[in-house]
């Protein structure tokens, strides 16, 4: 069993990491540029992360399996980024922030790392405005806020409907100009496929150059995870097709923790399935939900056209059940509620897995012209996936995968449970607990690789200024090398009769079905059978075309599914593990009478981190107790 050791350092919980930025070990200038860090993925996370390190004069190498940088998923993100600014003038505070994303974790977050969170989150603004990101602003001139679910305060800053893409834009602009400096190397379109240990630390990595096929070998003195989320094990979800769990799950594989996998989160404010033609979901933003209004007709399967069903008969079912936070409810608690009515009978459209959001009112308040500037391209998106103008008509929107909270586990260092092995973003476990509030997921990248990673990893470096570079014919690189060629051979010589997407899309449809929205012991049990059984087809049957020493795009899915596979099995040991209801981790077994998440704090009030025991051995859990020193354990309430 893994000793885990948070590291979470003493003292009042506003003044740990002021004190520990102070009493951490440094390293000097001169030995910095003797230091190489290896950096994954290129989104917010890894592209600040990697333009803050080469600044501060550390070699860095960056790897992305896109054409560019500027193609992270992180330009997914719409609605915006939280700062405890209080622009507003509106009540908000550090603290309000670090407890609305304690609340709104369902209390299953470490306390030290959301303060810190929400303490540097101003920072971020600052940086970004000096960076020429184009935020909202006033007619006075001041940044504009608006407000997301789970709060009531108006903290969130966004740019029109495209924040994370100029979020990503000015870490893109400080990237580049590291790589001019030659501070920072570039290595596109090359995808990790193994992690390199050396005497218990992180020592480099073996990359596929995905251009032409061939195995590489890196050395870092540190290696940094900022890979992204597993939404992708549920096949349907917001994330693009490129989006995988391959540099965790080979991390994990190599003894880094894997925390919380079942904190899977559902976004309420999805355009809904059309077919089965579809690969991937399309998010309509959080923001949406600042105006737009949420209802279903009050009468089952009503076939009327939305405008033609008066007031008295819609059901704003979002304003009935929570009057305090009306259509700003977390993600969690709308998704569920949107579920439970359209469940009930009263869903909207041809599949009747809908619920309107309705800008008619807005629009009459606002005038179509205010409208148009806080979300016309959000409204144009809208228009070219349905046909349908959302001026004139409501949305349709229902849940679906968008987010997950689980991740490598970390301590307060942001490392792994592997030495010189960081995971930062969506790809650790640390800040959201079960369920993310909106807008919080661009504060928690930049604030990893701005301001929270570059002070840690130094400590860990200033022990690592003796160790000259590994030369890469080292037996552990070639031994690693050799592992990541035998299972490409394997994927390739099984050459049965089924496509990569077939065994990917069924693998969705048991994660959706049985372990989505809603979770109980049959289903998860059933599931858990059902995974397993899809594996060993996989392992039977699978036809990846092409050849291993070329541009291959299905071997790149292959070997990405054939992670997702092994990974929904222990997802579904998490969820079967947590006997309760938290967040975005429903079990129908555990609820109030009102149909709300039971928690359990007596029994799970812990970070559930599983360990690796080999391919034919059970995963082993470990514990992180999780203490609330600071915001008492509380039944969350929105009403």
């Amino acid at each position: 069993m893994a000793t885990l050791d948070s590291k979470i350092p003493p003292g009042d919980i506003a003044e740990k990491w002021t004190q520990y930025r102070s009493t951490i070990k440094l390293v000097n200038p001169a030995n910095k540029r003797h230091l190489e860090v290896i950096v994954i993925g290129s989104g917010l996370a890894g592209a600040s992360a990697a333009a803050s390190l080469a600044e501060l004069g550390y070699k860095v190498k960056v790897f992305c399996f896109q054409d560019s940088p500027r193609r992270a998923h992180s330009i997914a993100a719409q609605g915006g980024i939280n700062a405890a600014k209080n622009y507003a003038n509106d009540g908000d505070s550090t603290y309000r922030l670090f407890y609305d994303t304690v609340k709104g974790g369902d209390f299953r977050s470490r306390e030290a790392n959301v303060y810190r969170l929400a303490e540097v989150s101003a920072n971020i603004i600052d940086q970004c405005v000096a960076q020429g990101v184009p935020f909202a602003r006033e007619y006075g001139g001041l940044l504009d806020t608006r407000s997301f679910g789970g709060v009531q305060v108006s903290r969130t800053f966004y740019a029109r409907g495209q924040t994370g893409q100029q979020l990503l834009l000015g870490a893109y602009g400080a990237l580049n100009r590291q790589i001019a400096k030659k501070q920072v190397t570039m290595y596109s379109r090359h995808e990790m496929l193994e992690l390199v240990v050396i005497d218990g630390k992180a020592r480099g990595i073996i990359a596929r150059n995905l251009i032409t096929g061939k195995l590489e070998r890196y050395f870092g003195h540190a290696v940094v995870l900022a890979s992204g989320g597993y939404g992708n094990v549920f096949y349907l979800s917001t994330n693009a097709m490129g989006c995988n769990v391959t540099a965790n799950w080979k991390s994990y594989k190599k003894g880094a923790l894997f925390a919380n996998p079942c904190f899977t989160q559902i976004h309420p404010t999805c355009i809904p399935i059309s077919g089965d033609h579809q690969s991937k979901l399309t998010l309509m933003s959080e923001s949406l939900r600042n105006d737009g209004k949420v209802w279903v007709p009050k009468q089952k399967d009503d076939t009327r056209k939305p405008q033609d069903i008066p007031e008295g008969d819609r059901d704003y079912f979002l304003e009935r059940r929570y009057p305090s936070f009306g259509n700003l409810v977390p993600r969690d608690v709308a998704s569920r509620a949107i579920k439970e009515r359209c469940d009930a009978g009263y869903g909207v459209g041809t599949s009747k897995q809908a619920a309107y959001l309705d800008f008619a009112d807005a629009i009459k308040r606002m005038g179509e012209a205010a409208v148009s500037d806080k979300y016309g391209n959000l409204f144009e998106m809208y228009e070219k996936i349905t046909g349908e103008n959302p001026y004139k008509v409501p949305m349709r929107i229902y849940p679906a995968i968008h987010y997950t909270m689980g991740g490598l586990w970390v301590d307060y260092n942001l490392m792994t449970t592997v030495q010189g092995l960081y995971a930062i973003g969506e790809c650790n476990f640390s800040d959201h607990g079960a369920n993310r509030l909106g807008a919080s997921a661009l504060m928690q990248g930049l604030a990893d690789g701005y301001f929270v990673l570059p002070y840690t990893i130094g400590d860990y470096l200033s022990a690592e200024i003796k160790t000259k570079p590994i030369p890469t014919d080292h037996p552990a690189f070639a031994e690693a090398e050799k592992s990541v060629s035998e299972n490409i051979n394997q994927l390739m010589s099984v050459n049965g009769k089924t496509s990569v997407e077939h065994f990917h899309k069924a693998l969705g449809k048991i994660m959706w079905n049985k372990c989505g929205m809603a979770r109980n012991e049959k289903d998860l049990t059933e599931a858990k059978a059902n995974i397993k059984a899809l594996r060993e087809e996989f392992w039977k049957d699978v036809r990846v075309l092409g050849k291993t020493d070329e541009f291959n795009p299905d071997l790149e899915k292959a070997g990405r599914v054939a992670d997702f596979l092994e990974l929904g099995e222990l997802l579904i040991d998490d969820a079967l593990n947590r006997k309760e209801s938290c967040g975005g981790h429903f079990r129908e077994e555990y609820q109030t009478p009102e149909g709300e998440a039971l928690r359990d704090d007596k029994n799970f009030a812990y970070v559930a981190a599983w360990e690796y025991k080999g391919p034919d051995s059970p995963a082993q859990l470990n514990k992180e107790e999780l203490k609330f020193d600071t915001v008492h354990l509380a039944q969350r309430s929105y009403k």
